[in-house]
């Protein structure tokens, strides 16, 4: 099927946002999906803060974003808007990164009062980046997803039963792709 990126843009490893993502991952593997899961987080900071397009970390997330058919974009929702680091690394890509992309816009927070960032804020960005296709995003409340004390993730029924619905539309989004034509 389809290779996917699954971009986490939260500056924590142990985040809900990131801990959401990867288990959306094994759904979409499921579905017969190539995952390749990336966490901002582990981008040097140097090359991320200093703008180094030419830094290794940097030309190899920018291979990823080209390799890949569909992009997942997960953040958590800091002062109304997607994390800073998602904010560094959509900022060195090529200006059309998601040129012929299929995506999927999740996020994260505390309060309903930012379930509007991903139309408002992380959307614009993403279509600006020549997006294809940004499918039905969806914002999940922290105190929906729990962490087990084993590490596992449990997600409340109603986002579970939301979630699903937004990735399955993504899977078949993906396998609607139309093929781009070689130039010549």
């Amino acid at each position: 099927m389809a290779t996917v990126l699954s971009v986490s843009g939260s500056p924590s490893a142990s985040s809900r946002t990131n801990r959401l993502l990867r288990h959306l991952d094994r759904r979409l593997t499921a579905q017969g999906h190539e995952v390749i899961p990336l966490d901002v987080r582990t981008v040097p900071a140097e090359a991320l803060l200093g703008a180094d397009f030419k830094h290794p970390a940097i030309v190899e997330v920018t291979e990823l974003f080209e390799r890949a058919d569909g992009i997942v974009v997960g953040t958590p929702v800091y002062k109304a808007s997607y994390s800073g680091v998602l904010k560094a690394l959509l900022d060195l890509l090529p200006q059309y990164a998601l040129l012929g992309k299929t995506v999927l816009p999740l996020a994260t927070g505390g309060s309903t009062a930012h379930v509007l960032a991903i139309d408002y804020a992380l959307r614009p960005v993403l279509s600006s980046m020549g997006a294809a296709h940004i499918v039905q995003g969806w914002f999940t409340l922290d105190k929906d997803i729990t962490v087990q004390d084993d590490g596992s993730l449990s997600v409340a029924p109603a986002a579970t039963e939301a979630l699903t619905q937004v990735v399955d539309q993504f899977s078949t989004a993906l396998g609607r792709r139309p093929v781009l034509a070689a130039a010549g």
